[in-house]
């Protein structure tokens, strides 16, 4: 077996079921911390689900920590330093090292508010991946 793990967290409707968080203080429902069920080295990712009205209750910011925020469903706003953006299916957001962040579901959205947020640090990305190689002699396995 080489070195890649599955892991299956569920259809988006599954989400809100979820309950996690980094710890147990910061622990809420709609929330599955998924590097913590794999080995990940260098990135992190979270699947969330908030419920329409519901919000972070909190803002924070990263030293060294750069997060996407992938939006799947629902409709909701970031707080982004003194910024209010709306977010929904389709939204992807970089937020970069010192940058202030909250979040909330809208109070009219159609239904809950999930999106992933993949979490990196270390050294930045090249433009194209520099470390990679193809093999076109190797046959598909379907």
């Amino acid at each position: 077996m080489g070195d890649y793990e599955v892991l299956d967290i569920g259809a988006l409707e599954a989400w809100r079921s979820h309950h996690g968080g980094f710890d147990a203080a910061r622990s809420r429902d709609g929330r599955r911390i998924v590097d913590h069920e794999l080995a990940m080295q260098y990135l992190g990712m979270s699947a969330n689900a908030l419920e329409p009205g519901e919000e972070a209750g909190y803002w924070h910011t990263h030293a060294r920590i750069e997060e996407l925020y992938v939006f799947l469903a629902g409709t909701g706003q970031m707080g982004l330093d003194d910024e209010v953006v709306d977010v929904g299916p389709g939204s992807v957001v970089r937020v970069g090292q010192g940058v202030w962040r909250t979040w909330r579901a809208h109070p009219d959205s159609a239904g809950e508010l999930r999106w992933l947020c993949i979490r990196g640090g270390g050294e930045p990305l090249p433009r194209l991946p520099d470390d990679s190689r193809r093999d076109p002699d190797r046959p598909s396995p379907w």
